[in-house]
């Protein structure tokens, strides 16, 4: 593979046997001040080269095809996350393929949002975070219908026609939870929590989960508001929203509501907890990353537990800002004494066994002793739960290592290891301390509702699952081959000219579209697309969108290098941006 740059025109070139990719740009001084709202003019050229025949030059520039690029390039993004733990059953990726055609073509005819993005880009965004949260199709579908009901262009009848009863429940539901806030007049502690309890028993929890994300979509995107109208809602979000999301074991969207909340509310106190954190980092690559992957090559090269064990994996986290403040100022810790900013969780599957959990409890014992030639452990912060489990069953080896070396000294670092079996028990008793935690306070009535959260989710993914067949195999193919499936809707083995006509009059283009494309794309000309043919365009979609997400990346990180020389002036330049801000607003 080349890649090449030219000017003036900033053309990449993209080069394969036989194809030749041109990636262009719009020129600098077009795009440069208004870079958001004119991504879309991106032009993909695909320039198909012949031994036999002079090179002829075509574009995708018609609207057909730009709809096909984005429906193949979502769908393949979004099947891909939701993989990651689970198989994908036929059915779902059916109904979040036509939840995509019947919402691309609506999104695009709607107009900018008020915080300036296109309603297709955060529909995506929505979908992206609920495929992370590995939710099932019906809940990404609403998800990405939101938007599309939101802004006119549908009705909840249609979606249940054309989608399924389903997701236009689901949808159903979010919109119920749209404004309930309102129920109450005053945002005081005992009011929010009657709240959280009316929502985790009348509302289903998938639309819940819907409505956290859309929450946290909108937080992400708040500085376009006033700074009173920031601070509301952070409030809002705050007292009701990030409870709530804990309570429904969605940890990840609790901290980030939390963190968000605390930014808005009291920009000056987050921006110096921020600064404290950062001033533990050293070099572009974040802490935690260096730590983990230390000690997971270090586990995974030890034969006497890789002899136990048919897999290792190590997840990292930072402590949040807001439970840092917390610490800090509510339970008025010192600095040092804030130990728990960097966490490791090692998680040990044994090999298969006539005694695994002997197995297990055995490895985790080893990887202990692999830490503790690795750092210094602290023995007085060390507990052992797998000799002495909780009395609710719970089972770890929990530790702190100094992870402080001859240039500077670092809190330390809490490492806990488990089993899989106890990682998936601890994620049970976190899911009822969870609900307790979101304001529940009858452990009983936790976890009865809990059961019936569980319940509930395990139907809707019982309703999208395949029959048993002989061909299980045929499920587990890989994520770009499910979508020439889709589009190879008679089974021949080939994309004919009429199915690609179909789905672009799905997608509201033109049948000249179709052939445009089939001309494009079709190498050998035998008027079909073969799965190869269909498979390089893939490629091509993955490789142009990932210039947007490195772009993002890139912006990112010029933005930390140009800004932060070091601690000190870190806050000096946040502080000056800060108080612009506030000014203006």
């Amino acid at each position: 593979m080349e890649l090449h740059f030219s000017s003036p025109s900033s053309s990449l070139l993209f080069s394969r046997p036989n194809n030749t990719i041109v990636i262009e740009f719009p020129s600098v001084s077009k795009s440069f001040g208004n870079l958001h709202s004119k991504r879309r003019c991106r032009h993909i050229r695909l320039l198909k080269i012949s031994s036999s025949s002079a090179a002829e030059m075509m574009t995708l520039d018609q609207p057909g095809g730009k709809m096909v690029v984005e429906l193949v390039g979502a769908f393949n993004e979004l099947t891909g996350r939701m993989s990651h733990s689970t198989v994908l059953s036929s059915s779902s990726t059916r109904l979040l393929f036509k939840a995509l055609k019947l919402s691309i073509p609506i999104l695009h005819s709607l107009p900018l949002l008020p915080d300036g993005r296109s309603p297709l880009s955060k529909a995506l965004s929505l979908a992206v975070i609920l495929a992370d949260l590995q939710m099932d199709a019906e809940v990404i579908s609403a998800g990405m219908l939101r938007e599309v009901i939101e802004g006119g262009g549908i009705s909840m009848y249609e979606v249940r026609d054309r989608i399924g009863a389903g997701t236009a429940h689901l949808l159903h539901e979010s919109m119920r939870l749209k404004d309930i806030s309102a129920k109450v007049e005053a945002l005081d502690d005992d009011s929010a929590s009657a709240l959280r309890k009316f929502c985790l028993i009348y509302y289903d929890v998938r639309a819940i989960i819907l409505d956290l994300v859309l929450k946290l979509d909108m937080m992400r995107h708040l500085d376009y508001l006033p700074r009173y109208k920031q601070q509301l809602i952070s409030l809002e979000v705050m007292k009701i929203y990030a409870p709530l999301a804990h309570a429904v074991g969605t940890n990840h969207l609790s901290l980030e509501l939390e963190d968000l909340s605390f930014q808005h509310l009291f920009p000056y106190s987050y921006l110096y907890v921020d600064t404290w954190l950062r001033s533990h980092e050293t070099g572009s690559k974040p802490l935690i990353e260096i730590y983990k992957e230390h000690l997971l090559q270090s586990l995974r090269s030890d034969q006497y537990l890789t002899g136990m064990v048919q897999d290792i994996s190590v997840e990292g986290r930072y402590k949040s800002r807001y439970s840092t403040m917390k610490k800090l100022l509510r339970d008025g810790r010192k600095p040092e004494e804030v130990h728990d900013i960097l966490g490791l969780r090692v998680i040990l599957s044994p090999a298969p066994a006539v005694d695994s959990s002997g197995v297990g409890e055995k490895a985790c014992y080893r990887a202990r002793e692999i830490i503790q030639s690795l750092w210094k452990e602290m023995p007085s912060r060390s507990k052992d739960y797998i000799m002495h489990p909780k009395a609710n069953g719970y089972k770890s080896l929990h530790m702190a290592v100094d992870i402080s070396d001859s240039v500077r000294t670092r809190p330390l670092m809490e490492i806990q290891i488990r089993t899989a079996e106890m990682d998936m028990f601890a994620a049970g008793g976190t899911a009822s301390h969870a609900l307790y935690k979101g304001g529940l306070t009858d452990p009983e009535e936790a976890k009865r509702l809990k059961a019936i959260m569980m319940a509930a989710a395990e139907l809707a993914a019982l309703r999208l699952e395949d029959f048993p067949s002989k061909n299980h195999k045929g499920l587990e193919i890989d994520h770009r081959d499910r979508v020439f499936r889709l589009l190879d809707k008679n089974g021949d083995g080939k994309i004919s000219i009429d199915e690609l006509m179909e789905v672009m009059e799905e997608l509201g283009a033109q049948g000249e579209d179709a052939r445009e494309m089939m001309q494009l794309l079709d190498s050998n000309s035998d008027g079909s697309l073969s799965s190869d043919e269909f498979d390089l365009f893939q490629k091509q979609v993955e490789f142009t969108r990932s210039l947007d997400d490195k772009d993002v990346q890139y912006k990112t990180l010029l933005n930390e290098k140009l800004q932060m020389e070091d601690s000190s002036r870190t806050v000096h330049v946040y502080g000056e941006e800060l108080e612009t801000r506030l000014l203006v607003n």
